[in-house]
């Protein structure tokens, strides 16, 4: 068990910040509607640029928090925790415009790694 949830610590940052970091401006197969940027993704989800960049703070802090755990436990539990709303909020915004579920499947699976993370 200890082996996966240092995995999981790994995976869940990592995952994050790639998305929010480098690939915020990348068009790939999981983005709501019919965006081809992250910022335009959320427009489809009728969200404004504001939420975009509190979003992903919120994200980006979460991820280093996890990240920042490994000398500190308990932040691994604040990110985790942090990331669990935010990404139960993702998959409510890819069914508000019903995209199909392989667009939110990277989001279900941050989701159930970062309960995960929550309990572990």
């Amino acid at each position: 068990m200890e082996l996966i949830t240092l995995v999981i610590k790994i995976i869940v940052p990592a995952g994050i910040l790639n998305v929010w970091l480098l690939r915020r401006s990348k068009a790939t197969p999981y983005r709501g509607g019919q965006a081809t940027n992250l910022k335009e993704e959320f427009r489809t989800y009728g969200l404004t640029d504001l939420v975009y960049y509190l979003v992903g703070a919120l994200k980006i802090g979460a991820a280093l928090a996890i990240l920042a755990g490994f000398a500190l436990p308990v932040l691994t539990k604040v990110g985790a925790g942090i990331l669990v709303v935010l990404m139960a909020g993702a998959i409510l915004m890819h069914l508000k415009v019903k995209d199909s579920a392989k667009k939110f499947l990277p989001a279900t699976i941050m989701l159930l790694l970062s309960i995960w993370l929550v309990f572990a």
